[in-house]
């Protein structure tokens, strides 16, 4: 059966939905790249006009372009949008003001997950923010009366007729929708948004024609919504070299997003493709052989022969480069007999089917988008998008052949703070403010602890920039805490591991110690004797001393020196312009946050020193080459003392 209704204009398509429904409309849509934001809009745009209706939104991760502020940052930032995102780029307006902080009254929007600060100064973000786990976020919603479901989908016609695919959103769409028939509610009005480019993922993401009573097929849309890449530094590409050895050829591998999952990558990478300057680079970084250690007890040293699965709720760049690289490899069958036989060696290598990269949702670059169009192709049953039940957790019917599935697992994900106890900090702040929420987190680190073989990993650097210097990141406690410390698991900085499972707490706050920044040792190790939980006679080890950040240059001059340590590892978004001016406006930025910096900067206006390569095309991209008048000029001399500098 066909939907009900199919439209090609968004605003007709609203009016619709709007009369259907009523003036009281509660929406699902999907976290990230399957939101559909013209849609979305044009129900907003409905609701702001007119008061006697209302608007509450569930959802997630509100994907919004960069708004630069007035300065340095709108001349690099504007053009890169643009060309980045398309000049036909649509936010969802809901998200920008709602960080404007003016949202109408008559519109409520709840999020379980936020990009990460973006909401941090918005009260009604803020007391909106449901906290909840991934998994039980379809569950909660089934209560909440949802009478509208949106998504962007995938559409193809097949020998048996039309289907759709939930390509990047399987992962709550099929569970809530369950969850709401089987308590008897009447299921919400489903909208089908279909975009030519989204890849059709077949599968469990494929559902009927008539699994959507409406189709809106706009005559053109936006481009679909790519993350640009980011930059690894050298404190970031440390961490990295240390966690790739705690990977196990044969296992299963769960990464999340961002600068440090990026560097495991391209560890996991370099390990596998240049196995002996990697080894190199790791044991130059632990000279001391803990890392080492553990890589011999429950990780690994040597390429990948085996290879591995991936089992992880989102689908990120870094998988396609894992595969690419011929280390994602490892197949699973949704077989009990046939897994069991792969396990143990019997399975034949020609036997069809089975998938070795399973995940609930997928946001990154078009790269990203393009690869998994090309494995549908060439290869459908390599990719299995599925529910985020069958992912983020064991129970259910699935138990069984999901843990062994995972055997060897590794859940690698980020963390903003650790206590010297191992507990972690990863969504707030200890004031209650959301930074991100939980999201799958606390799903990944309990299902470590179920599985016989499974280990979490928290991965962090050892300190952050505040506005005074450098400030630890592993503190003696915080008030508030994403993982309690009786999960306490494995923790990574850049420099090392602390293996903190079945340890004491003495044993524990040592391990912690041991990769914590020298400059903050001494005070966290007094801080813990202070409360009784370190020895008075303890003394600092000297070879904690080498952990700074100078430590970590010398270690790896020799692979930066070689171009083995680049900035962008997997390609660039930036050209190579923007590439210098990156680390020079980060130095204003910086130099901009106290007085002494600020000193700096009037230093560098004063006397620029000479000019360095490139140059005049880096300031001509930021709109400086000709100067108009005495601030355009302070900026272009402020600008050409920075790219001097770095």
């Amino acid at each position: 059966m066909s939907p009900e209704q199919c439209h090609t204009d968004t605003e007709a398509c609203a009016q619709h939905i709007a009369e259907r429904l009523g003036p009281d409309l509660r929406v699902a849509a999907p976290l990230g790249l399957g939101k559909p934001h013209g849609l979305l809009n044009a129900l907003y745009k409905l609701t702001v006009a007119d008061t006697s209706r209302t608007l509450s939104l569930y959802t997630a991760l509100s994907l919004t372009r960069p708004h630069p502020a007035p300065g340095f940052e709108q001349r690099f930032v504007a053009p890169f949008v643009e060309r980045h995102f398309g000049a036909d780029a649509v936010d969802p307006q809901y998200a920008i003001d709602q960080a404007r902080q003016t949202l109408p009254s008559n519109v409520a929007v709840h999020e379980f997950y936020m990009q990460s600060g973006a909401l941090l100064r918005s009260p009604s973000a803020q007391r909106n923010y449901i906290s909840q786990n991934y998994t039980h976020v379809a569950r909660d919603l089934a209560v909440q009366d949802i009478n509208l479901l949106v998504q962007l989908v995938a559409k193809r016609q097949t020998p048996e007729g039309v289907r759709y695919s939930l390509s990047c959103n399987p992962d709550l769409t099929l569970d809530f929708i369950d969850q709401v028939v089987q308590s008897g509610k009447p299921r919400p009005l489903c909208v089908a948004v279909v975009h030519p480019e989204m890849p059709y993922v077949s599968g469990h993401a494929e559902v009927r024609q008539d699994y959507f009573d409406v189709e809106l097929r706009p005559e053109s849309l936006p481009k679909l919504f790519a993350l640009p890449r980011q930059p690894i530094d050298l404190v970031e590409y440390s961490l990295g070299l240390h966690a790739s050895a705690l990977v196990r050829d044969g296992g299963c591998l769960q990464i999340g997003i961002g600068a440090l999952s990026d560097a495991l990558v391209y560890g996991l990478r370099w390990r596998h493709e240049d196995n002996m300057q990697w080894r190199r680079a790791l044991v130059a970084l632990d000279p001391r052989g803990s890392t080492h250690a553990l890589a011999a007890r429950m990780g690994g040293l040597a390429p990948f022969k085996t290879g591995l699965y991936g089992a992880s709720e989102m689908v990120m760049d870094g998988f396609m480069h894992l595969q690419r690289a011929g280390i994602l490899k490892r197949r699973a069958w949704d077989n009990i007999a046939l897994e069991r036989a792969a396990a143990s060696g019997r399975l034949s290598p020609k036997t069809p089917g089975g998938h070795y990269l399973r995940g609930a949702f997928f946001l990154g670059s078009q790269a990203l988008y393009d690869w998994i169009g090309e494995l549908e192709r060439d290869d459908p049953d390599a990719l299995d998008m599925c529910r985020v039940s069958n992912v983020n957790q064991l129970y259910g019917d699935h138990q069984a052949l999901a843990v062994m599935q995972r055997r060897g697992a590794r859940f690698f994900n980020t963390c903003m703070m650790a206590t010297l106890l191992g507990s972690a900090v990863s969504d707030g702040l200890e004031d209650g403010a959301v930074v991100s929420g939980v999201g799958g987190q606390y799903n990944f680190v309990a299902m470590a602890q179920e599985l016989p073989e499974g280990r979490s990993v928290l991965m962090l650097r050892s300190t952050r920039r505040g506005r005074d210097g450098a400030e630890t990141n592993i503190r003696w406690n915080y008030g508030h805490t994403t993982i309690p410390r009786h999960l306490r698991d494995m923790i990574v900085t850049e420099y090392g591991v602390a293996d903190l499972r079945g340890k004491t707490d003495s044993e524990c706050i040592e391990a912690m110690l041991s990769i914590t920044d020298a400059r903050f040792i001494d005070a966290l190790c007094a801080e813990a004797k202070s409360n009784g939980k370190l020895a008075a006679d303890f003394q600092v080890p000297e070879r904690w001393r080498n952990n700074r950040p100078e430590f970590l240059r010398d270690a790896l001059a020799p692979w930066q020196a070689k171009g083995l340590l680049p900035a962008f590892p997997f390609g660039s978004d930036f050209t190579d312009e923007e590439q210098r001016l990156l680390p020079a406006l980060d130095w204003l930025k910086q130099r901009s946050a106290n007085w002494r910096g600020k000193l700096g900067i009037l230093h560098a206006i004063a006397r620029p020193g000479a000019p360095v390569e490139g140059e005049g095309e880096a300031i001509a991209r930021m709109g400086l080459a000709q100067p108009s008048g005495l601030r355009e000029r302070m900026l272009r001399r402020m600008l050409a003392g920075a790219l001097r500098r770095t």
